[in-house]
């Protein structure tokens, strides 16, 4: 099975003025589907930290997938797509863009969503929101094609054949 690491981007969680909840329930929803947690780490809303810690994750504790949470909308202080500009060799827009789209049916805030996927090495890295039920949301959006993107990433070269 595969391996994960959790980064939570949050400066008030980072300083130990807030329990993260969003990291714990990935953690928990990951782990029940047979995934290895190989990394956890709560970061400010810094690019410069958030970038580097996401790099600490793929090429340090080869985590396969590499979960963001946080730093994904629009205040002043949401740097975390910004900070993936030196972390991805490669995106995979379709995954935010279907994290955006399952979420329009729930809230119409979805549109400022700002989160990103894509590929450092042989991992998969998403950033999810920053709140416990909007990363939850997403990620359930998105699983079922996970385990399929990394095996392409590490060079599967088996047929993509469509899932029913």
């Amino acid at each position: 099975m595969f391996t994960f690491a959790v980064i939570t981007i949050s400066d008030k969680g980072a300083s130990g003025k807030r329990i993260d909840t969003s990291g714990a329930g990935l953690k928990q929803l990951l782990e029940g589907e047979g995934f290895t947690l190989v990394h956890y780490e709560i970061v400010p809303d810094e690019q410069a930290q958030i970038g580097a810690a996401t790099i600490r994750a793929v090429d340090d504790m080869s985590a396969d997938l590499v979960l963001t949470t946080g730093g994904t909308g629009v205040s002043p202080r949401d740097v975390t797509p910004e900070s993936m500009d030196q972390v991805f060799a490669r995106e995979i827009p379709g995954i935010a863009e279907a994290m955006r789209a399952a979420s329009l049916k729930i809230t119409p805030h979805a549109v400022l969503s700002r989160g990103r996927a894509g590929i450092r090495g042989q991992s998969m890295i998403i950033n999810l929101p920053g709140s416990r039920k909007g990363a939850l949301e997403n990620l359930h959006t998105v699983l079922p094609a996970i385990h399929h993107g990394l095996l392409k990433i590490k060079g599967d070269d088996g047929d993509c054949a469509a899932v029913s």
